[in-house]
């Protein structure tokens, strides 16, 4: 996908019918938003954000330790091989395609031990019974995409639309992801890199973000965190960068990106 446009090709059709006039508002997965929007359509809100985490959904076992050696895992995402590989270098981690329905069909069919799946997806859809195990994986084993579980609402270059919008905004959802993307588009990443930052926004109004990044194969990996405060929220993912960046991690990147 990255070689064809990456993750904006998720936005075009959409964001080419509010420029024609057809459409007035848009509703995206945040992690599919590029970190840059397009001049006259900005992103007007950000809504309250479901579970951020990533599901580990399985017939027969329930946990990531459960998993027998030599396991196979289905995901299509670079970021969870890396991290997946980094707790168990045994598994054989095989690519998975199509939407949630085939995924998990794929999976009662016996293609899989487990597959790995967004757990805000996942709770939408209701589909957390189809499947006898659903392990919702910690945040210190798996770090999830920027932007994971989030809506954005995108709309025209309209200040009263822009306005009626913005009240479905949800400010601590909105600090998480700034930090998150303002992480993101300073290391320039998009789908072809394994990178995974999340942020949390506590209520004694302090901000934990942490990142992960390196090579899909898990051979090299770097992982950060930082602590800061709401005052710092639009400067606290580039701290976050920055950190990274001074222990290698542009240079790391470009690596992952020949590999892909």
């Amino acid at each position: 996908m990255s070689k064809i446009g990456g993750k904006g090709l998720f936005l075009k059709e959409l964001e080419e019918a509010m420029l024609r006039g057809e459409a007035q508002m848009a509703v995206h997965s945040l992690k599919d938003v590029p970190t840059v929007m397009p001049e006259g359509l900005p992103l007007a809100a950000i809504t309250q954000r479901e579970d951020c985490r990533d599901a580990l959904l399985s017939q027969k076992y329930d946990s990531l330790k459960a998993l027998p050696q030599g396991a196979t895992v289905g995901t299509s995402s670079l970021r969870r091989k890396m991290q997946l590989l980094m707790i168990r270098p045994d598994l054989v981690i095989k690519d998975l395609r199509g939407n949630v329905d085939t995924r998990i069909r794929k999976l009662k069919e016996g293609e899989f031990d487990a597959i790995i799946l967004a757990s805000a997806g996942i709770n939408r859809l209701g589909f957390t019974t189809l499947v006898n195990h659903v392990y919702n994986i910690s945040q210190d084993e798996m770090v999830s995409s920027m932007g994971q579980g989030a809506l954005g609402l995108q709309t025209i270059d309209d200040k009263e639309i822009f306005d009626l919008v913005h009240e479905l905004n949800h400010r601590p959802t909105e600090i998480e992801v700034t930090v998150e993307r303002a992480f993101v588009d300073i290391l320039e990443g998009g789908c072809h890199v394994p990178i995974g930052v999340n942020a949390s926004f506590n209520e004694d109004g302090s901000i934990k973000a942490m990142c992960t990044l390196g090579l899909p194969d898990a051979s090299e990996v770097l992982a950060e965190s930082i602590i800061g405060s709401e005052a710092d929220f639009e400067t606290l993912g580039k701290a976050l960068a920055q950190i990274v960046i001074d222990k290698g991690a542009v240079e790391l990147l470009a690596r992952a990106d020949k590999m892909d």
